[in-house]
């Protein structure tokens, strides 16, 4: 992001001071990624060499929260002035508690045995709460973009994994024959690998399809849209779950015998042939790669697309709250490029209404035709101003109590 100078003048107009906005760094996710490893393999070696259990929950954190992290910072460094740093934080953390409370709740309620019914129960529960609770986060945002949607849907996805991922991690530690270290270091270190394509992915594909529906009328609603792509992550992650179990019974279609599939109709479990345990796990990974892939092709797709359109008119999306149905971009504010999408400049009787600003109005700036000028109540906060109509270039002193904000587009 460009810096943000902010002029602010004195009661005289003789003094100012500016000081930048906020910058997002290309390569933080690199930082994180590097040195959260080195950290989770420093703890792994000095555990295995002390035998100090206190050391296995910093285990446990560290390899199922560093994936992620890595992740939702990557998505950060992509998103634009609304996702700020704390909603990404609140997104990550509530996201993931809501998530697996929900879920856990739900799967205990109405899951009982695991079969292909089962798989995609579970699917539809967690994708269900996920979007729940990126619904209940998002539900005050000044303004809602198909690219702010995948990043903060990746965020809640990948807090749900990374809780996830501890729980998992956790169980692993106990076996029949005590604490196992190498098979919680074993299930981390898989887990982390496939974190990417899992809940962060569905969540980012769904989380788009939701704040591009809401950016056509200005909040969150629940479109055919947003269903159709509810089944389809859930469809994903029910796939992803039942990889498994799909693969046994592809190998035993091709490689079983008569003497196999008869003792599995007495309820018995034949014991696997080498030739069959190579098949399964090639199978198994096969069927994850296809689901992985198609989930990533999916969310490349949705995000080149919002990309590749102009940044003031994201998904070709109006604003049903802006006058006689004109436009309202959403990408960067609800005032840049007034007019500037119809073909002309805005003239001085132009009005601005927006639903996030209902007792503000708006009009051009004519010392500065790219500038608007907004009457402000002086009461408001300057970083309220610029978190619901973009950075504010400078402010002088309005009619009576209130401050006009001049925002350059």
């Amino acid at each position: 992001m460009t810096t943000v100078e902010k002029t602010l003048s004195s009661p005289d107009g003789t003094s100012t001071a500016t000081a930048p906005g906020p910058s997002r760094g290309r390569r933080t996710w690199v930082r994180i990624l590097l040195g959260g490893l080195a950290m989770w393999v420093a703890t792994v070696v000095v555990t295995f060499v002390t035998g100090n259990a206190n050391l296995v929950p910093t285990i446990i954190l560290l390899g199922s929260f560093l994936v992620p992290v890595t992740f939702v910072a990557y998505a950060f460094q992509h998103s634009d002035e609304i996702v700020t740093a704390e909603r990404v934080f609140t997104a990550f953390v509530y996201g993931g508690v809501l998530g697996v409370l929900g879920a856990s709740l739900l799967e205990s309620a109405f899951l009982r045995a695991p079969s292909l019914s089962g798989y995609v129960g579970v699917g539809l529960i967690e994708e269900a709460v996920k979007l729940a609770a990126l619904w209940l986060l998002a539900r005050r945002l000044p303004r809602y973009t198909v690219r702010d949607g995948i990043v903060l849907g990746a965020v809640v996805g990948f807090g749900f994994a990374a809780l996830e991922s501890a729980g998992y991690a956790f169980n692993a530690l106990f076996t029949a024959n005590g604490l196992s270290l190498v098979n919680l270091v074993e299930t981390e270190v898989l887990r982390g690998l496939l974190a990417p394509v899992g809940h962060g992915l569905w969540t980012a594909i769904l989380g788009g399809a939701l704040f591009g529906a809401a950016a056509r009328r200005g909040r969150l609603r629940l479109t055919g849209a947003v269903l159709g792509w509810y089944l389809v992550v859930a469809g994903l992650h029910a796939l992803w779950d039942a990889s498994q179990q799909i693969a046994v019974w592809l190998t035993l279609l091709f490689t079983g015998t008569r003497l196999e599939w008869l003792l599995i109709a007495q309820g018995k479990a034949p014991a696997p042939t080498p030739t069959q345990v190579h098949l399964f796990t090639v199978t198994d990974w096969a069927l994850l790669l296809v689901d992985a892939l198609i989930g990533v092709l999916l969310l490349r797709w949705r995000w080149r697309r919002t990309t590749s359109q102009s940044d003031d008119q994201p998904d070709g999306g109006h604003d049903a709250g802006s006058p006689q149905g004109r436009s309202v971009p959403a990408q960067r504010s609800v005032v840049q490029g007034l007019g500037r999408d119809a073909g002309h400049r805005p003239s001085v009787s132009d009005r601005i209404t927006s639903p996030t600003l209902p007792r503000w109005g708006g009009q051009p700036n004519p010392d500065d035709e790219d500038g608007v000028v907004l009457c402000v109540p002086s009461s408001v906060v300057l970083e309220v101003v610029e978190d619901q109509v973009g950075p504010v270039r400078g402010l002088r002193p309005g009619a009576g109590n209130g401050r006009s904000a001049i925002i350059r587009t």
